[in-house]
């Protein structure tokens, strides 16, 4: 499946409406499920791996509620893009957003949120908090005010 087909653009509101949910998820017991060891990191710098990125920025923190403020931070200004799960179509899309700390430092984040449980319960999968192995340039940010 191509990129194209696998990712889109979603509009403004569209992106302001997920954030809002989040956060009301975030605030109303939603569990965060963070990814700490990926298999996908098996190879990779250890530099872009969540748990090296999550201990840099929040050394002294508990990680979850570290990963619960920052999430409750994102705006619409660091959405990327939508990407649809092809591993596991059924399961909801995943959104792509970057943000900058220290003023050097680029994180990429990825994560979705699903109902999960008989009684709807709200988990967040935070699939990536890790330093971006590209730097971000303006044009990954469709709503990013220059």
């Amino acid at each position: 499946m191509t990129d194209e087909i696998r990712t889109r653009i979603e509009s403004e509101l569209e992106v302001k409406t997920y954030l809002q949910n989040l956060k009301f998820a975030l605030n109303n017991g939603a569990k965060i499920n963070f990814q700490v060891k990926r298999y996908v990191d098996t190879n990779r710098d250890e530099r872009y791996t969540n748990q090296y990125t999550v201990n840099m920025l929040f050394p002294d923190e508990n990680p979850l509620d570290a990963l619960r403020r920052e999430l409750l931070k994102l705006s619409v200004e660091d959405y990327m893009r939508t990407v649809k799960d092809i591993r596991f179509p059924k399961r909801s899309e995943k959104r792509e957003f970057g943000k900058i700390y220290n003023d050097t430092e680029d994180v990429y984040i990825k994560i979705r949120v699903e109902l999960l449980g008989m009684y709807g319960s709200m988990t967040t999968f935070i699939m990536s908090f890790h330093f971006a192995e590209k730097a971000f340039i303006p044009a990954m940010f469709p709503y990013k005010k220059q």
